[in-house]
């Protein structure tokens, strides 16, 4: 078969199978087995494709039909302009966390900084990375999402100091920007998830208990004792919890509390800034 025919019973098994962006996903697995980009194949699209690139195609394609997101098959996704290492056990970074990643960087310059709940090290290597920190810290409870994390600031040349624990467990120093992309799912919402996510990313990485609040009301009290005074506690959030999460953040003493939106024009960060001494809690 040609590049060109292969690509095309790519996207029918994939749209057969109720893949949602078929076409997209078809060029993306046909591109990684082959080895060659958009340019190569419109120039060899009919050229006749090596029986080890076409088997390998088909058995990504494979994969990719029982919905196991393209980025656990090919290995990686795009963040911020980076190319992250991410694998099942790992959430997979999200356009929308590229936004809190750029409101950290552009802050950073100077400052210590710490990603919480940091899984495949995205927000805390893009921060280290183009954010020219004085130091970046992340920290996460999963010993294999860390492992990931590691990789990716070795292969990015990022200098990031890890800490594995239950949120502050074994964090050291005081920073003057706390990060944190936490679990804020409900947990009744999450079995009615898309298969790629329900099925095949970590449920921890999701899952913020009953009403999804746990990990921010836990961050908010604790992250007291880590931050300077006037320094920022930045979170992502979930589009309805625009209300909530600052009403926990008002009564953890934080101030100059403020929600922004992302693209969609749905709630999607809360910032907010400790104005008081750590030393006296």
């Amino acid at each position: 078969m040609t590049y060109s025919e292969l690509m095309a019973e790519g996207v029918k098994q994939l749209t057969e199978a109720g893949i949602e962006e078929a076409r997209t996903d078809a060029r993306i697995l046909l591109f990684h087995a082959c080895g060659v980009d958009f340019m190569t194949f419109l120039r060899d699209g009919t050229l006749p494709v090596p029986e080890e690139e076409e088997a390998c195609f088909r058995e990504l394609l494979a994969r990719r039909r029982k919905h196991e997101p393209v980025q656990y098959i090919t290995g990686e996704q795009e963040f911020c302009g980076l190319c992250f290492r991410v694998q099942p056990g790992v959430l997979i970074p999200r356009p929308e966390t590229e936004l809190l990643a750029e409101e950290v960087f552009t802050d950073a310059k100077g400052k210590r900084v710490l990603d919480m709940c940091t899984g495949s090290g995205c927000i805390a290597v893009t921060v280290a990375k183009l954010g020219a920190p004085a130091y970046a810290a992340a920290s996460d409870y999963s010993g294999e999402a860390l492992a990931v994390a590691r990789k990716n600031a070795e292969l990015l040349d990022a200098d990031v100091t890890f800490f594995q624990g239950d949120l502050f467990e074994r964090v050291e120093g005081l920073y003057d920007i706390i990060v944190s992309n936490p679990p804020y799912i409900r947990s009744s919402v999450v079995d009615g998830l898309m298969p790629e996510v329900r099925d095949f990313e970590p449920r921890m990485a999701l899952d913020g208990t009953e009403d999804g609040l746990l990990f921010y009301r836990r961050i908010a009290a604790e992250a007291k004792m880590y931050l300077t005074p006037g320094g920022r506690l930045m979170f992502e959030i979930g589009h309805d919890q625009g209300e909530t999460v600052p009403e926990i953040l008002s009564a953890e003493g934080y101030v100059s509390i403020e929600v922004k939106k992302d693209y969609a024009g749905l709630d999607r960060m809360v910032f907010a800034v400790w104005p008081g001494d750590n030393k006296e809690i």
